[in-house]
């Protein structure tokens, strides 16, 4: 044998042995935190945006009425039943308009009509916040924004609502 091989002392022997043991222990125990936290990522979503809500496109008037409904929600592996709302009639142009019921102010839930004093408006009583029947807000009340609104579609004579976005002011 020749002289220039090293040899491992039983420290080091020791020493490595313990670091792999270690290191492959270590592995092991992230391996679920991680898959924990990919996974949801990965998963493929199975629902639409959206829902439909139960509302035929010939009952609506143009008088606002409330419409609630449910949708399925999933935050990782919860999954739960979360109500909605929304507020839909038939502008002047003959157009469907669904408002979201939540006051831009402090999101209380604001009701058509909802106060003797203003009739044929949108109250808001947690802090006398109004909006117009366009869902534009009332100047001198407290909301600084308009409604927001749903996005809609029509399918099979039915009204399905998506995503709240912005009012968008003419």
């Amino acid at each position: 044998m020749s002289d220039e091989k090293r040899q491992v002392s039983r420290r080091q022997f020791l020493n490595y042995t313990l670091t792999g043991v270690g290191g492959f222990m270590a592995a092991g125990l992230l391996i679920s935190p991680v898959r924990m936290a990919i996974d949801p990522v990965l998963k493929h979503d199975e629902g639409g945006d959206f829902a439909n809500v139960g509302l035929e496109v010939s009952e609506i008037t143009s008088d606002p009425q409330r419409v609630d409904w449910s949708v399925d929600q999933v935050d990782g592996w919860y999954e739960s039943e979360v109500s909605r709302s929304a507020w839909v009639y038939r502008n002047d142009n003959d157009e469907i308009v669904a408002f979201s019921p939540v006051c831009k102010h402090l999101g209380c839930v604001v009701s058509w009509e909802g106060s003797d004093d203003y009739p044929d408006q949108y109250y808001c009583p947690c802090h006398d916040g109004r909006y117009y029947k366009d869902g534009v807000n009332v100047p001198g009340t407290p909301p600084l924004q308009p409604l927001d609104v749903y996005e809609q579609e029509e399918r099979d004579g039915m009204l399905f609502l998506g995503n709240i976005r912005p009012h968008e002011e003419a």
